[in-house]
């Protein structure tokens, strides 16, 4: 595969990871569910992924998103919207336009 720029592991990227992954924890917060309790809604037998997504290491696979979303009590369109705004900012910008506060 060739190289891209879109796939590079840049600081910026790492950042968008966090500032979603905290979005995702005060979702969860607001529901007053423990990471415990939110992997057990996905079906994962340890809470570790949650945690990892929340802290910004990994994030929310395409595959799940719509499981994510209805665990944490939200829309399956704004939650993608969210995920996609913070994952993959050239796609999302391809298909909404520029990102802005209200995305």
């Amino acid at each position: 595969m060739a190289h891209s720029k879109y796939r590079v592991q840049t600081e910026e990227a790492k950042q968008k990871r966090k500032e979603v992954g905290s979005w995702i924890k005060k979702l969860r917060q607001d529901k007053d569910l423990t990471q415990a309790a939110l992997a057990k809604r996905l079906g994962f037998d340890y809470y570790t992924f949650v945690s990892s997504v929340e802290n910004g290491a990994n994030r929310v696979p395409p595959e799940g998103m719509r499981y994510w979303a209805e665990a944490l009590g939200v829309g399956r369109r704004d939650f993608a919207k969210r995920l996609l705004a913070a994952y993959d900012p050239y796609m999302f910008e391809e298909l909404f336009g520029p990102h802005s506060k209200e995305d």
